[in-house]
């Protein structure tokens, strides 16, 4: 039997895809195992640094980031940044006498969930996506179990270590029922009105904001609301052309909170197509447009919005024929309630709404071995 109190780590991070999940595995294990201490491993100046601590759990930061796409210095740097990140992680674990290390994805994931092999430490990998990365790929040699949630990974890893758990998503959003009421007040819409909720990650798609923004005139002309996260970044410019549009039936954040409402005011979705996302929109049951990320790692945005539209569970539509494709694919769906009531349907059987409970319950099962 493992000890009352075993010390976990949970590391990665960079977007809310990686923290969101990671916190919801630490509260499934907080509740499963009352007495144990959770310490985060996130990269400096990214987003988990202040989203962990907000949540009540206590984090240390890495010197780590990932390879831009142009020459640059931090490129030049990279392999300075994971050799110290390493001896780092090394420190952090031994100082918090770790019993156990879960890798979420992100920066900061392969030099902890590294560091953590070399002294001995059973790890955990949970694989978001159809087809992992390069990192998770080389750390699943030596990890202990890898958490995934799509089938066919045998492809990719060891199948004596594969566990289906489907990825983790927050509870607190996908408490959908009964609230569009209270969410057309949240976020001062009309109840009543058709709704298109725009969301591209917790930070914005700069191509799928672009697309909506000349996309104001459709919308404006055939009187549907929309919801629209932009992120940081082009906040301004979004309040800016709704303003010059003379379109109102808008609510505008570069970050959404409360995702329950945002989910529950939606009639149809336009989203990137992070595992995360998919998670999300499968436990709420959501018509959705997916405009994968064409730079992702392996292009696996791509591969796991296929995997639904094969099922007939989303559409998809390339980023490079946004601009063509996404007005004429919103006026059929969002005038055909049939089509997205089957949507909805079809991506609500890729739901699985325990999966921070099922990974707590391996995490578990390995300190007991």
């Amino acid at each position: 039997m493992h000890k009352s109190d075993p010390h976990i780590i949970i590391s990665g991070g960079g977007t809310g895809g990686h923290i969101f999940p990671a916190l919801a595995i630490a509260r499934a294990l907080k509740n499963r195992l009352p007495e144990s201490k959770i310490l985060f491993i996130g990269a400096k100046e990214k987003m988990e640094m202040e989203k962990v601590p907000a949540a009540g759990f206590p984090i240390k930061g890495l010197w780590i980031s990932g390879l831009k796409r142009e020459l640059s210095l931090s490129n030049l740097l990279f392999p300075v940044k994971v050799v110290a990140s390493l001896f780092r992680a090394m420190q952090i674990i031994r100082k918090f006498r770790a019993d156990i290390a879960i890798g979420v994805g992100g920066f900061a994931s392969g030099p902890a969930l590294r560091a953590a092999s070399l002294l001995g430490i059973p790890t955990v990998i949970q694989e978001q996506n159809s087809y992992p990365g390069i990192t998770n790929k080389m750390l699943a040699r030596k990890a202990a179990s890898i958490c995934v949630a799509y089938p066919g990974m045998e492809r990719f890893f060891p199948g004596d270590k594969i566990v289906m758990t489907g990825n983790p998503v927050r509870k607190e959003i996908i408490e959908t029922e009964g609230k569009r009421d209270d969410a057309a007040g949240f976020f001062g819409l009309n109840a009543d009105a058709k709704t298109l909720f725009v969301v591209g990650g917790s930070q914005g798609a700069y191509s799928i904001n672009t697309y909506v923004e000349e996309m104001l005139p459709v919308l404006k002309q055939h009187h549907i609301q929309l919801l629209w996260q932009t992120g940081r970044n082009f906040h301004a410019r979004a309040v800016e052309a709704c303003q010059n549009d003379g379109y109102d039936l808008v609510h505008v954040n570069e970050f959404i909170q409360r995702m329950d409402l945002a989910y529950a005011m939606a009639d149809l979705v336009v989203s990137r197509a992070g595992a995360i996302a998919i998670a999300e929109l499968a436990a709420v049951g959501k018509a959705v447009i997916f405009i994968p990320f064409p730079h992702a790692a392996e292009d696996h945005q791509m591969k796991n919005a296929i995997k639904l539209a094969e099922k007939e569970a989303a559409v998809v539509i390339k980023d490079s024929e946004g601009r063509e494709k996404l007005p004429q694919m919103f006026l059929e769906l969002i005038n055909d309630e049939r089509k997205r009531k089957q949507l909805a349907e079809n991506i609500g059987k890729f739901a699985i709404p325990d999966a921070a409970e099922k990974i707590a319950n391996e995490v578990i099962s390995i300190l007991e071995r």
